[in-house]
């Protein structure tokens, strides 16, 4: 270990105490490794500091002797954008313990938070305040809302509320000299030059380090009402969408697209699963509506769309939750197919999107695609098909050998990707780039996209410290 070296770890050691900096290999190892695995590195340490005054001081410290850094915060992350290199000279910051919940104002329908807060503390304190923070993710009770921000999060809310950019209204970021810049506005409308937190927004930790947030809240709803509906064909689906859309003054907040191997695979893999509906069919839709208010009933309403559905054969079959109980096993279902999965044993996964209208194409052409190269490999097709962000899996064949099938990731997700891209789509829906998609980048964006992407990192951070290797 050099001097430089030693001495920026006794500094880090002095400012950030025996809880904020750990160099043991045992204590490092959990922040080494992202969840799949693909990715693992060995970092100089973790540095884990409790305040924005703290972070502030261990980023300006790391600028002054040149050493490069990796924000983390849930480590939840699927394209290896958390993690160090395996060089042991990159130093972790992990924001777990700035996790407090600042303020809520219920009035203004807005609450502050720090980074490290767990995104289902933040949704717990928004509800007890009577409020709704809408953003929910399959990982909510371990990922932390400063990497939500960082990644721009999806989830299964966005075709009511949007991405996690939309729910945001200022951040604090620390900068890659340790400087502050103070976003954190309550503002509604702030015409007022370049909207500068949306470059931090997406950004994967490669600009900056987002400390604290002012988030947007939302009534919390009264009604809920909750379907399971099979059908024949995702272009049902889709037109099944536009109408309850219609029907209900967009009161839908999700509706998620499953194809029969995926509902197959949580019965096979999943306990205490079983299929709500009596048939069996190649599609099947999660439908939630909700609403603050109690003016109409919600049920009634979706149990009305359904049953002119039936009688005109855009669905097959539907049962609409009667409780509480029934709405949670039903996104049972849903909640557990990747882990179904898992079980199932190695998967190619892909995160892509295409505009909602073309989701029934996409299935259908990515299928055959992947089966024309590996003829009994096994997708798994799911997800939010309400925004246009489809989850196409490829599971290793029964029997197979995961360790070859693995060998055909670039491959296979090449191949998917080039077709959601020949239908307008994108190869990252809501996972972000990382180190997983880094190379592909610069043949999805234009030069002049690249150009500008570029020199906006260099104005930032010039010396290239700041989460290296990600996304550029």
């Amino acid at each position: 270990m050099s001097d430089i070296t030693a001495g920026l770890l006794a500094e880090l050691a002095a400012l950030l105490g025996p809880r904020g900096l750990l160099t043991e290999a045992g204590d490092k190892a959990p922040y080494e490794e992202e969840m799949r695995r693909l990715f693992s590195g060995s970092a100089l340490a973790i540095a884990r500091p409790a305040s924005t005054e703290e972070l502030a001081a261990t980023v300006k410290a790391c600028h002054a002797v040149g050493v490069a850094m990796i924000p983390q915060g849930g480590n939840t992350g699927l394209v290896g954008g958390s993690v160090p290199d395996g060089s042991g000279k990159q130093l972790v910051i992990s924001l777990g313990r700035m996790n407090r919940v600042r303020s809520v104002d219920t009035e203004g329908y807005t609450m502050v938070v720090e980074a490290g807060c767990i995104l289902a503390d933040v949704q717990a304190a928004a509800e007890a305040a009577g409020r709704l923070f809408p953003l929910s993710l399959a990982a909510q009770a371990s990922c932390q809302i400063g990497g939500n921000l960082s990644s721009n999060a999806g989830g299964i809310n966005t075709l009511r509320y949007g991405n996690t950019r939309d729910l945001v209204l200022g951040i604090e970021v620390v900068l890659p000299d340790g400087s502050v810049l103070d976003l954190m506005n309550a503002l509604r409308k702030n015409n007022t030059g370049y909207d500068l937190k949306h470059l931090f927004l997406g950004g994967e930790g490669t600009l900056g380090i987002i400390s604290a947030a002012v988030l947007k809240l939302f009534p919390a709803p009264k009604q809920t009402a909750t379907a399971f509906i099979g059908l024949c064909d995702a272009g049902k689906a889709i037109t099944l969408l536009s109408r309850l859309r219609a029907a209900s003054g967009d009161s839908i907040s999700a509706f998620e697209l499953m194809e029969r191997p995926a509902l197959e695979l949580c019965l096979e893999h999943i306990p205490a699963t079983t299929n709500p509906l009596a048939g069996v069919h190649d599609f099947y839709v999660l439908c939630e509506l909700t609403s603050p208010g109690t003016a109409f009933d919600l049920s009634a309403l979706l149990m009305g769309v359904l049953e002119e559905a039936l009688e005109e054969g855009l669905v097959e079959d539907a049962t609409v939750a009667a409780s509480l109980d029934q709405r949670t096993r039903l996104w049972h279902i849903r909640e557990h197919i990747p882990e179904a999965q898992r079980k199932a044993g190695a998967s190619i996964k892909n995160d892509i999107s295409v505009p909602v209208a073309a989701v029934p194409a996409l299935l259908e052409r990515a299928r055959a695609a992947v089966l024309e190269r590996i003829p009994d490999a096994r997708p798994i097709a799911f997800g939010h098909a309400g925004d246009g962000n489809i989850h196409f899996n490829i599971s290793v064949p029964r029997g197979g050998d995961s360790k070859a099938f693995l060998q055909r990731w670039d491959e296979i997700t090449d191949v998917v990707g080039d077709v959601a891209l020949a239908l307008g789509g994108s190869i990252s829906a809501e996972h972000g780039i990382g180190r997983l998609k880094r190379d592909k980048l610069a043949s999805l964006k234009s030069p002049a996209e690249m150009q500008v992407m570029r020199r906006i990192k260099a104005a930032l951070d010039p010396s290239g410290l700041m989460n290296p290797g990600a996304l550029l």
